[in-house]
């Protein structure tokens, strides 16, 4: 496997792991409105605040991401790549001021805390399986 093509497999982990974020809020949001148990899963809570804290400690301390610095070390031209290479990168870098991107993710840290507290995880029974829902 060549650089190119690892460094667009590279990048469409980076924007499967924003989706993810992104598409969270979504599910948790629709979710606490239709009242589905599975968004209120402490697991996939858990790993949706961590995932955008950790983004927004990257910001906060002028760290590139390590998916990024990947990515760029493995890709010697920008515009190389496969097609899904190229729309991946199209879709998750923008050209704004890094302060637009570090305000953005501390407001996504707010709402994922707000979130959190508003429709938190249920409490686990002690069999480990989540209750059932309206309890």
């Amino acid at each position: 496997m060549n650089a190119s093509l690892l460094a667009d497999v590279v990048v469409v982990l980076h924007l499967a792991y924003a989706g993810f974020v992104v598409l969270g809020y979504v599910a948790i949001l629709a979710g606490w409105a239709a009242g589905w148990a599975w968004v209120r899963r402490r697991t996939l809570r858990m790993a949706h605040l961590a995932a955008i804290a950790i983004v927004a400690v990257e910001a906060l301390a002028g760290w590139i991401c390590p998916l990024t610095w990947l990515e760029n070390l493995l890709r010697a031209d920008p515009r190389s790549g496969t097609f899904i290479g190229r729309l991946a990168r199209e879709m998750l870098y923008y050209d704004f001021p890094p302060w637009v991107f570090t305000a953005t993710y501390l407001a996504l840290v707010v709402l994922a805390l707000a979130l959190y507290r508003l429709a938190p995880p249920h409490p686990r029974e002690k069999s480990g399986r989540n209750p059932p829902p309206g309890k």
